[in-house]
């Protein structure tokens, strides 16, 4: 049967653009969605699929928003691209420096790999040092930089994780575990006059959710600066949907630049980076550091994503959001203890995840240890009855505000008899 999935491996490499969408960890062929609306994705086999997955986290306010999408359709009569600037990332730029406090500047691309990339660019060219600091587990998009793993030590240089990444390249990054201040002094002690920067997720969402214990991200931070070196904020999941802003507004900390992405483009591809004033002027045109973008603040992707902040700020959903995402991790805590399944549950805001483990995670080698083969069955199961998580025991699951009491109630009574079926 010459399926739409079995046409796109024929053209497309593994049959998606994305490789987490191709169900290579839970088994079986993708569903191809044909429309979204609210908290449901709609497949063109018919099927109507309660989602936690939110296009991986912009999805906050539901799919297919109506606020967002006349937003979009009013921008769409002006143009879809000028190629100078508009209006549009103007007020982007003071919504996010506004909700932001550490951005003084800010800098609007494409994605959050271009965000991303950018940042290590930059906070090499402040410093003029080479090296930079990130940790197991924390992705941060596909530039050859940060796709290095640690070896056998947590001080080890990282060896390339992707083919096409050269050594070299590897041999810049240092690769420690999260949550160990110690290994962190340690890299400091080692390359006191090398490390440009610390780049991490404050939460690390890319192995599943992982929770900073007690001071760590304060006291990381004192340890960057205290060798000169910058602090960069990988906020692209965590921006806009942890609290209006991120992490560092609910943890109280301040880095030195910050990378956005996801809920600020409504749903459109759209990344940011910003910081303080010094380390942006160092942008061309004004500065030494070169970085460019011929779609960098598409008015499309502007106006959904100023309409997307601008109803966060206005309506402040985060108290219910926080509610409605505890009444799902209460039900599933409850099922699988009935059940006999060891489960940690870790829950911040929006974002939760799943760990069959019997302690808490906290780091890379905790995920790994965590009994992972336990995760495709209750996918495949969910999924049966119409409830889609994210296709990796390595991700996150999001709400958003389009998860209403009812569909909450409705999904924990689902997920209950899932669980007991296992």
């Amino acid at each position: 049967m010459d399926t739409l999935f079995n046409r796109a491996k024929k053209r497309i490499p593994g049959g998606v653009n994305s490789p987490v969408r191709a169900f290579r960890s839970v088994g079986g062929e993708p569903f191809i969605t044909e429309r979204a609306e609210g908290c449901h994705l709609y497949t063109t086999e018919g099927q109507k699929l309660t989602d936690f997955v939110g296009t991986w986290g912009p999805a906050i306010l539901g799919h297919n928003n109506p606020e967002i999408r006349a937003a979009v359709n009013g921008a769409l009569e002006k143009g879809t691209s000028f190629g100078t600037p508009n209006p549009y990332e103007v007020t982007m730029a003071e919504l996010i420096c506004e909700a932001v406090p550490s951005i003084e500047k800010v800098r609007m691309v494409n994605s959050g790999t271009e965000a991303t990339m950018s940042c290590i660019r930059l906070a090499r060219g402040f410093t003029q040092r080479e090296k930079i600091i990130k940790f197991e587990g924390c992705y941060h998009g596909h530039h050859d930089s940060l796709l290095v793993k640690a070896g056998s030590g947590a001080l080890t240089f990282g060896n390339p994780d992707s083919a096409g990444v050269t050594e070299g390249t590897a041999r810049d990054t240092v690769v420690l575990p999260y949550n160990d201040l110690d290994a962190l002094k340690n890299a400091f002690e080692q390359n006191s006059e090398e490390i440009a920067a610390i780049i991490l997720e404050p939460i690390p969402a890319n192995m599943g959710l992982v929770m900073p214990e007690g001071n760590y991200l304060k006291n990381l931070v004192e340890i960057a600066h205290n060798f000169s070196a910058l602090v960069i904020f990988d906020e692209v999941m965590s921006g806009f949907r942890v609290a209006l802003g991120g992490v560092q507004e609910w943890a109280g900390i301040t880095p030195d630049l910050t990378a956005l992405g996801k809920i600020i483009g409504g749903g459109l591809p759209v990344g940011a980076f910003g910081g303080r004033a010094e380390i942006m002027d160092l942008l061309a045109p004004d500065g030494p550091v070169y970085q460019a973008g011929t779609l960098s603040g598409n008015p499309l992707a502007l106006a959904a994503g100023i309409t997307a902040v601008n109803t966060l700020q206005n309506e402040s959903p985060y108290a219910k959001l926080d509610e409605m995402t505890q009444m799902i991790v209460d039900c599933l805590s409850e099922a699988f203890s009935a059940k006999g399944i060891a489960v940690q549950l870790p829950q911040i805001g929006s974002m939760f995840s799943i760990f069959f483990a019997d302690s808490a995670v906290r780091n890379f080698e905790d995920v790994m240890a965590s009994e992972r083969h336990r995760f495709s069955p209750f996918f495949s199961e969910a999924l049966k009855k119409g409830i889609f998580f994210p296709p990796s025991a390595f991700e996150t699951c999001f709400v958003s505000t389009a998860h209403t009491q009812d569909v909450v109630e409705q999904t924990c009574d689902t997920l209950s008899r899932v669980i007991q079926s296992l």
